[in-house]
């Protein structure tokens, strides 16, 4: 017996907006989100980013999108413990063929501005929550995507570290008109984007503008 996910989900994000996803569990959100960051494949539909027609592309070129044009925000951070905050920003651009010095530059950059200068050389036991996920977001701004997609990012976190991440992303979008995509089921955290969308059983039963777009 098939269970469809999603059913006749159309969904247009324009660049640079804030889109929050809520729903109670089994609704379609962690599908959702998987499809647009090519970890899953639609069996009917299409799923376009910057003109780009993802589901079709072969694997090796799925790969290469996914780590040149997304960045991917988790709930549980996915810090590598053996290597530093640097290093775990790092490595997934290692693959790009870009200088190893550029990106360690760059690096030390975006945790700087993510409000963790001289702490790049600390591994992950070494940090509180808050700071493992400001290395997480500056890990997915590395690669400079097009779109941010973000899994529950506050989902670890108490509600002032929370709230300071979510101003991090939302200032991300602003300062680099990203597009960003974030499943939560904290009302709060849904409020700091420009657009809500619910989703109940697979289909999108709500679409609102919220925050500042509101």
């Amino acid at each position: 017996m098939e269970v469809p996910a999603l059913r006749g989900a159309t969904l247009h994000v324009p660049r640079g907006q804030f889109l929050s996803i809520m729903g109670p569990s089994g609704s379609g959100k962690s599908t959702l989100l998987n499809l647009l960051g090519a970890l899953d494949v639609p069996s009917s539909g299409s799923i376009t980013l910057d003109g780009r027609e993802i589901s079709l592309l072969p694997d090796a070129e799925l790969s290469r999108f996914r780590r040149e044009r997304l960045g991917f925000i988790f709930q549980f951070f996915n810090l590598l413990p053996t290597l530093t905050a640097v290093e775990n920003v790092v490595l997934p651009q290692l693959l790009s063929g870009r200088p190893r010095e550029e990106l360690l530059k760059k690096a030390h950059g975006l945790l700087e501005a993510v409000g963790l200068r001289g702490r790049g050389h600390h591994r992950p036991d070494e940090l509180s929550g808050g700071e493992m996920q400001r290395v997480a977001v500056a890990r997915a701004l590395l690669g400079e995507p097009a779109l941010l997609l973000a899994d529950e990012p506050t989902g670890n976190l108490d509600s002032k570290t929370g709230a300071e991440v979510l101003r991090l992303i939302r200032e991300a979008t602003r300062a680099r008109n990203l597009t960003v995509v974030m499943v939560t089921h904290d009302p709060k955290a849904a409020a700091v984007g420009d657009r809500l969308v619910r989703l109940a059983d697979g289909v999108i039963v709500g679409d609102e503008a919220v925050g500042a777009a509101a």
